[in-house]
């Protein structure tokens, strides 16, 4: 990785801007955090695993999105499900597996994911559904169907913005000659999607992230989408909260072996690099591109709204437990949120019937 690093730096002067080197240390082919043979999903860090997500935790996660997607598939008249970045396949097994208990069994399962590997894990988890499951190298020309998305949009690469007290600069990185890599700014145009006037307010030093390539997939999303709807589960805030001066120190992370730390730098290629996501920059992408927004709200208003406090009626003591992690305030409940779109005219979606914070964004 660092042999892939210094080539890229020195075909580019010397600097790289942070969401180039993003960009490497977890997609570069073979090399990258997600394009490697490394473990990152799953409950156990003895086993190698970096972080879980909603679906390993807990089979009633897919179950109770899948009432929300047998609802857009029904509204729709549509059969497809397509998932982008499916981590080991266990959301996709539960929405199969549950659509079909449902009464709306998909024609085609479609999955995205850059990583070999990952898909490799993936079609060994999902043979028993084959051939409706299938991969593909890149957007279909048009989408008619529900477009899942679970933690896919942090893990796409962000600008880093370093708010000097009088301008601001991007940050990116620089490799010496032992190999050690560090942080530089330089001059930008780009800003944070405030209003200038308010840059007084930050606080000298402040360090915060632009998601340009994160809106920009929304606006791809809108030119492919003609029948269907799009839910996407991540951890962010809207604009107002994720740009609050006393929020200085940004909101990159990184994890490894189920252990948070500030450090991208540390590492390259063999741990998860996030960021919150910024939903008002997400909602607008869609809305600007022709997209309706359906509803946002908070992983648990949603879950329950889909019907999660009545599966964990049958689940036994130990699946309710998980399960009751999905929704916790201090857990998942809260700083995952949910957004859903439609290209057409709206609907009622369950998933958002109370709790709806559309007004915030």
């Amino acid at each position: 990785m660092h042999t892939l690093l210094r080539r890229a730096m020195n075909d580019a002067g010397g600097w790289l801007p942070f969401d180039r080197y993003m960009s490497l240390v977890l997609y570069a082919p073979g090399l990258g955090y997600y394009a490697n043979s490394l473990r990152k999903f799953g409950t156990m860090p003895q086993q190698g695993s970096d972080f879980v997500t909603a679906p390993e935790l807990s089979p009633l996660f897919g179950r109770a999105l899948a009432r929300q997607v047998s609802q857009a598939l029904r509204v729709s008249g549509t059969d497809t499900v397509i998932e982008f970045g499916a981590g080991s396949g266990a959301l996709a097994e539960q929405l199969i597996d549950a659509l079909e208990v449902l009464g709306t069994p998909v024609a085609r399962y479609q999955i995205v994911d850059l990583s070999g590997t990952l898909r490799e894990r993936q079609a060994q988890r999902l043979q028993r559904f084959a051939p409706r499951v299938e991969w593909l190298d890149r957007w279909p020309d048009e989408i008619h169907g529900v477009l899942v998305a679970n933690e896919l949009l942090d893990a796409m690469p962000v600008q880093l913005l370093h708010w000097t007290g009088a301008h601001w600069r991007e940050r990116g990185v620089e490799m010496d000659a032992r190999g050690m890599l560090s942080f530089s700014d330089r001059p930008t145009a780009a800003r944070p999607p405030t209003p200038a006037q308010a840059d007084v307010s930050f606080v000298p030093g402040t360090v915060t992230e632009v998601h340009v390539q994160a809106e920009a997939f929304v606006r791809t999303l809108a030119d492919h989408l003609k029948r269907g709807a799009a839910f996407f589960i991540d951890y962010g805030f809207p604009e107002s909260e994720y740009y609050h001066p006393q929020r200085t120190g940004g909101t990159l992370m990184c994890h490894h072996l189920h252990r948070a730390d500030p450090d991208p730098l540390a590492l390259p290629g063999q741990k998860d690099i996030t960021a919150h996501v910024n939903f008002t920059g997400i909602a607008l992408a869609g809305q600007d591109a022709g997209l309706t927004v359906l509803g946002y709200t908070s992983q648990a208003h949603f879950l329950i709204n889909c019907g999660l406090v009545d599966l964990m009626e049958t689940a036994d003591l130990g699946e309710r437990a998980m399960a009751h992690r999905l929704m916790a305030e201090h857990e998942m409940g809260e700083l995952f949120k949910v957004i859903g779109f439609v290209p057409g005219e709206e609907f009622d979606a369950i998933g958002f019937s109370t709790g709806d914070r559309s007004y915030m964004l």
